[in-house]
């Protein structure tokens, strides 16, 4: 038996998240464990009709190029990704794992160098992305592996997975569009700034934002959302960040990370674990010391930390900052084959200025600033 909400889902990405239409080229990917997810999202675009082509990812197969490959083997970019992004009109993804620890033990420079295999291909994904010629969505597919990553059952995360994106609700497209339009007012206000100074807890960093775009992300591209995000200004990024959550990224988990910089530039990074591979990945590229993100999570129906960057770069409350590649339609222009996204609660004396003006305390927009 069909579950309803998956089929809600596959309805949402396509029709509202990507808008698919008659005789576009759609790509979907997922692990070998989400087919029932490209299974459903195929049939809704196949039923408007597009023309459908699929990636299955095998993750054991993966493996082994990971423990085994020469280099040679290590370096080949991934075609079927590279085909996908630059010849589909749209893009969705599911991200979901048979073992979502399946890298811990692969070293960190392997994993770095199959990340620069693909290097040039996630360029074109980014520049095709930012010019609106690649509409793309990725969401999560509930799997065992994630639930246990979130301490949770498989049916309590299948829960928390669909109420993330109000899939519960009658119409989850007029849900997102409430919040489209409710984020449009801080994007609108942060537009017109310059400079940010982010204050918490072992954190005081001001980071430029001058003719910088804010993008309102309401369930368009990442599924769930939740967000308001700008690229900043590279060269422009000053002080001390502590990122309250563990930092997770190839599954690999990274705790107490801080980061100290100067001129956009991370001079200093040290982390109470995972030290090594932090700073494996901060030597990836010459983009890899600057920071591409800085953003502000909206969405107060994720309430638990799940290990997860999908949701837990969203939860209401928080701020993160990805290191690496920034997001051209934002005006970013950091090039690097990572983006890497940690996060900084905020809900306790966590303090935004835009301007010197105090818009954001204890993870809350004061909605009072934008009456003024």
């Amino acid at each position: 038996m069909r579950d309803q909400r998956l089929e809600k889902l596959a309805y949402v990405l396509v029709n509202y998240s990507t808008g698919v239409k008659k005789g576009d080229k759609v790509a979907i990917k997922g692990e070998d464990i989400s087919l029932p997810f490209i299974i459903a999202t195929a049939r809704e675009a196949i039923k408007i009709g597009a023309f459908v082509d699929y990636s299955v990812t095998v993750p054991e197969v993966e493996e082994l190029i990971d423990r085994f490959g020469n280099e040679d083997q290590l370096n080949k970019p991934n075609n079927d990704y590279g085909q996908a992004v630059k010849e589909s009109d749209v893009w969705i993804t599911a991200w979901g794992s048979k073992n979502s620890r399946s890298k811990s033990n692969i070293d960190p420079k392997i994993l770095q160098k199959r990340r620069l295999a693909n290097k040039s291909e996630r360029q074109v994904y980014v520049d095709r992305s930012a010019s609106g010629e690649l509409r793309w969505c990725g969401t999560q597919f509930p799997t065992q592996a994630e639930a246990q990553e979130a301490n949770m059952s498989l049916e309590e995360y299948e829960d928390f997975v669909y109420q993330a994106g109000m899939l519960d609700k009658d119409d989850p497209v007029k849900e997102w569009q409430k919040v489209e339009k409710e984020q449009e007012k801080w994007v609108n206000y942060l537009d017109k700034k310059s400079v940010l100074h982010i204050v918490s807890r072992e954190t005081d960093i001001v980071v430029g934002i001058k003719n910088r775009k804010w993008i309102n992300c309401c369930g368009k591209e990442n599924f769930p959302d939740g967000e308001i995000f700008t690229s900043p200004e590279e060269n422009n990024i000053n002080g001390i960040i502590s990122f309250s959550y563990p930092a997770i990224y190839s599954g690999r988990m990274v705790e107490g990370v801080k980061l100290e910089v100067k001129d956009g530039k991370i001079i200093k990074a040290t982390a109470e674990r995972g030290e090594d591979f932090l700073l494996a990945c901060l030597n990836t590229d010459d983009g890899s010391k600057y920071f591409g993100e800085v953003a502000i999570g909206t969405n107060y129906n994720i309430k638990k930390f799940t290990r997860n960057i999908l949701f837990d770069e969203k939860i209401g409350g928080t701020i993160h900052m990805a290191i690496g590649c920034a997001m051209p339609e934002a005006g970013g222009k950091n090039i690097s084959a990572i983006h890497w996204d940690m996060i900084c609660d905020m809900t306790n004396g966590g303090k935004i200025f835009a301007d010197d003006e105090l818009f954001y305390e204890n993870g809350k927009f004061l909605d009072s600033v934008l009456k003024k």
